[in-house]
């Protein structure tokens, strides 16, 4: 295709999509459908209108039904939290070149673009203004990120093009740190114009949230120059130390500002209670959701979460590796503490472990599924769907996320009203910790206003730096124990919620935790006996010392997962995309 109808198209695609997208909730907005400069930018109303379209960006706020039955609580299969019924592609290395696709949202980006390129024709107060500049600014960060994550160094382009605009068409891709500088740029504007959490309208983006999105994004800059700096991926010269101490000010930041608290301290369940509320408007921890919406007759979007309890779950399950890094209650290690009873049954398992890992993953006992049809009764968990159409690949079968209401769970009609997490306060607790740690800073005081406050929400016991017990079965030996500690509390708490597969891949970790790992499960002994069509060879494949193997018959895992360390980290840039612009250089490896 010759540059000026890719340029053409750019342009129609981006005014298509903001004319053409269906009157939802706030989060699926659209702008008025006749756009044009004579009629349009008039008033704050005509501002407001458009950036209700940046809500609709697909790669942003995604819903549950952009997921499996799990929704959001699937997006671990990407990683070792999970094991799908069919590995991963990209950790078994077996990814390939596209021939014609994007390795970012150009579209959408062009959509925030044209949007700062002509507010400022808007007779308004300066005030009245801001808030939607500063949503530009933000979402423009969030797109150009998701694109570093996938593809890593992007050319930066910061206007809506045309056909005259060669030198940008044909710009080459930047240092990734020039673009997350220019991520960072977009996300300071955005602070510095959005109204605070207080003064925001409901479901619209603000400055707090703005300002630990972008703790994220330098935690995750920081780590990945910093652990990569010696391989095909690092960035000549950046050490991470910069963006390290940023994220933890900006986390610093959010802290201080009082404006968040966690959620169910001390009470029963409150971790697994965290995971399944319609609404999170009065939460002290959730600083960002996305509200499900219905009109009169008409569900717009349903959360798409089901459990059948011992009848279907969604063809995968927790990994034995997740499992066995949630300490005992006594804080230590399985591998050290004389309270581990052993793997040999859920019972032993789950017996004096954190109150975390039995509020998420199922037991015998736990009920499905409450408040059914007239005189249905509730329905109890009695085991793990192993076998048959949505079984559970490894016994330890999620529990997080589940909300029992019959009406609530897609496999009983039309879906639940659950609201769907984007970020909780306890994630910035969790960066400004791992931020101090990287920088060799970290003190008891830190980890008393971050780690142990995450603990004594479950009753877990303090993590004292100056007395961390040698774990043998520590995936990080050759770092320190305090950020080994701090990598195994992210695990726990953040587990199935879709931020392990970034982890992994900023901290160069594929090598210990990917390359040539057999994901495994439970013991399966303990379930001959209680699930009736189980045959071991037939329809469950176990390990030479008994454990569930999924991927036991996959030709491809023979020998574990194929993850190319010095190519997987990335993904290709499409075939087509450097045909275009031959100053665009493919990623290492491809």
């Amino acid at each position: 295709m010759k540059t000026k109808q890719i340029i053409y198209l750019m342009t129609i695609m981006g005014l298509l999509a903001i004319a053409s997208c269906k009157k939802e909730s706030l989060l699926n907005q659209s702008p008025p459908t006749a756009l044009s400069q004579a009629s349009y930018w008039h008033t704050a109303s005509d501002l407001q209108n458009y950036a209700n379209n940046f809500y609709n960006f697909s790669d942003v706020f995604p819903l549950y039904t952009s997921f499996s039955s799990l929704g959001i609580y699937s997006v671990d299969d990407n990683s070792d939290n999970m094991v799908p019924q069919t590995p991963s592609a990209r950790l078994n290395g077996q990814y390939t070149v596209a021939s014609n696709s994007t390795y970012a949202d150009w579209t959408e980006i062009y959509d925030v673009n044209y949007f700062l390129a002509n507010y400022t024709k808007v007779n308004a107060t300066a005030s009245s203004v801001a808030p939607y500049v500063g949503e530009a600014y933000f979402f423009r960060a969030m797109l150009y990120f998701n694109g570093v994550i996938t593809s890593g160094a992007l050319p930066w382009i910061n206007r809506p093009l045309n056909v005259t605009d060669t030198a940008f068409i044909y710009s080459p891709r930047l240092s990734r740190t020039v673009v997350v500088d220019s991520i960072i740029n977009d996300l300071n504007k955005a602070i510095a114009n959005l109204p605070t959490k207080s003064a925001a309208q409901s479901q619209r983006v603000y400055k707090e949230y703005a300002e630990g999105y972008l703790a994220r994004v330098c935690l995750y800059e920081g780590t990945w120059e910093k652990y990569h700096a010696n391989d095909v991926f690092g960035v000549a010269g950046q050490n991470g130390a910069a963006f390290l101490q940023l994220a933890a000010t900006t986390a610093n930041t959010v802290i201080t500002s009082g404006v968040y608290q966690l959620d169910n301290v001390g009470a029963a369940n409150g971790y697994f209670n965290l995971f399944n509320q319609s609404s999170y408007t009065s939460s002290k921890e959730v600083m960002f959701w996305g509200a499900f919406n219905t009109q009169t007759g008409i569900v717009t979007y349903w959360q798409n979460y089901f459990q059948f309890g011992s009848t279907g779950t969604n063809n995968d399950g927790l990994s034995k590796a997740l499992v066995d890094d949630y300490l005992c209650t006594d804080g230590n290690p399985t591998s050290l503490s004389p309270l581990y009873q052993g793997d040999d049954s859920l019972a032993h398992i789950f017996a004096n472990r954190d109150p975390r890992l039995r509020q998420s993953v199922f037991y015998y006992g736990d009920q499905v599924v409450t408040n059914g049809p007239p005189s249905a009764p509730t329905v109890l968990f009695t085991y793990p769907s192993l076998v048959g159409g949505y079984a559970c690949t490894t016994g330890f079968q999620i529990r997080k996320g589940l909300n029992t209401t019959y009406g609530q769970s897609s496999g009983n009609g039309l879906g639940g009203t659950d609201g769907v997490i984007y970020m909780r306060y306890a994630e910035i607790l969790l960066i400004y910790a791992e931020a101090r740690a990287e920088l060799g800073l970290a003190t008891q005081s830190d980890i008393d206003m971050t780690i142990n406050k995450l603990r004594d929400r479950v009753g877990m016991p303090h993590l004292n730096i100056a007395a961390i017990p040698t774990d043998p079965k520590w995936a990080f030996p050759s770092l320190s124990p305090l950020i080994n500690e701090i990598r195994r509390e992210r695990r726990i708490e953040l587990a199935c919620e879709g931020y392990r597969l970034n982890d992994i891949f900023r901290w160069a970790a594929a090598p210990t935790l990917i390359v040539g790992k057999q994901p495994l499960g439970a013991m399966v002994k303990q379930f001959l006996t209680v699930v009736p069509t189980l045959v071991v060879g037939t329809n469950i494949y176990v390990n030479a010392q008994g454990y569930i193997e999924p991927y036991a018959k996959v030709t491809s895992m023979a020998a574990g997962y194929q993850f190319n360390v010095n190519r997987d980290y990335l993904y290709p840039l499409p075939l087509q995309q450097i045909t275009i612009n031959p100053k665009i250089t493919q990623n290492p490896g491809w």
